[in-house]
């Protein structure tokens, strides 16, 4: 039998907490398992492009996911999906769920996870957060890392100003005009967008100030200029895959300008940035395990409360 997993049943059985920590064990653990994973994009003849990620592997875990997206940019949701989850002794499909959602949770947590490991630290709370693209990646980033730090204020832009008004109506804050005054006034900045040119130089910062950019995930995005890029403490998810894609691919630069990966922040093998005035970037490309990491823990979740509805696809 699979269980059929939607958004709604999703939302039911996943809180951010949760599946943070999970995500947070996964880049403890997950090391050459991940390294088998592999994200395959092709162009499409529609205004949008194909993406599948094969498989999600974590140790301890006795599953794999497959992953298939169709992206969009000016549909809502621009991502729309399934994520395969099968058993690792026989391959029985054991649930079908919906990719937009665990792409979403799984992105964006996983960035507010990396925020706060690598910004530093700011323990009074005075800290301004900045958002620069208020959508679905932007909702977690920011649930995720109210969940393990304080803000005294939040600045959100975005290019449609009706969604820049309803993000900070649901999360306080006040919208701006443009990224440029994001970046002035505050010292933690998500980046989430579909942009091809450059957002962000390194004019347009300052130093001790956080980046966290999402939206260099397809070959001809960018967020960050290479000139901010180079000068900064970088931070990535995974070295192999950030010499072919992501931030720093887009910007022309290698891999070798990536300090450190989060797994080694998080398993204590890398110091971090010992210098307070650099300014830091968490630049992940996203990997198939995490997928694994919260289809893993909703399939689980489910069955133990109920929620779903079960078929035989074999039938």
């Amino acid at each position: 039998m699979t269980r059929i997993l939607t958004r709604g049943d999703l939302e039911a059985v996943l809180d951010p907490a949760s599946c943070t920590a999970a995500l947070a064990e996964g880049f403890r653990s997950a090391g050459p398992w991940s390294a088998t994973g592999q994200r395959i994009r092709t162009d499409l003849p529609f205004p949008g492009t194909a993406t599948a990620l094969i498989p999600g592997l974590l140790p301890g875990v006795n599953a794999y996911t497959v992953k298939v997206n169709a992206k969009f940019p000016a549909a809502r949701p621009a991502l729309r999906g399934v994520i395969c989850l099968h058993s690792g002794d026989d391959g029985e499909l054991l649930a079908l769920l919906d990719s937009a959602t665990i792409t979403a949770w799984r992105t964006g947590l996983a960035a507010a996870l990396g925020t706060h490991v690598v910004a530093r630290p700011d323990p009074g709370g005075d800290a301004v957060l900045g958002v620069i693209g208020a959508g679905a990646q932007a909702e977690l980033m920011v649930r995720g890392l109210r969940g393990m730090r304080t803000f005294r204020e939040l600045v959100v832009h975005d290019t449609d100003p009706a969604r820049s008004a309803a993000f900070v109506a649901r999360h306080g804050g006040r919208a701006v005009g443009s990224p440029a005054a994001v970046a002035s006034a505050a010292d933690v900045l998500l980046l989430a967008t579909w942009s091809r040119t450059p957002l962000l130089h390194l004019a347009d910062t300052r130093q001790g100030q956080h980046l966290t950019s999402l939206g260099a995930d397809e070959p001809g995005k960018r967020e960050l200029a290479a000139d901010l890029l180079a000068a900064a403490f970088v931070v990535v998810d995974d070295r192999e895959l950030v010499g072919s894609m992501g931030a720093l691919a887009s910007a022309g630069l290698p891999a070798t300008a990536a300090e450190a990966t989060l797994g080694e922040l998080l398993l204590d093998e890398h110091p971090g940035s010992a210098d307070a005035t650099a300014r830091t970037v968490y630049a992940p490309v996203g990997l198939p395990w995490q997928d694994l990491a919260l289809a893993w823990l909703a399939y689980r979740r489910a069955g133990q409360r109920g929620v779903g509805e079960r078929i035989d696809l074999l039938s």
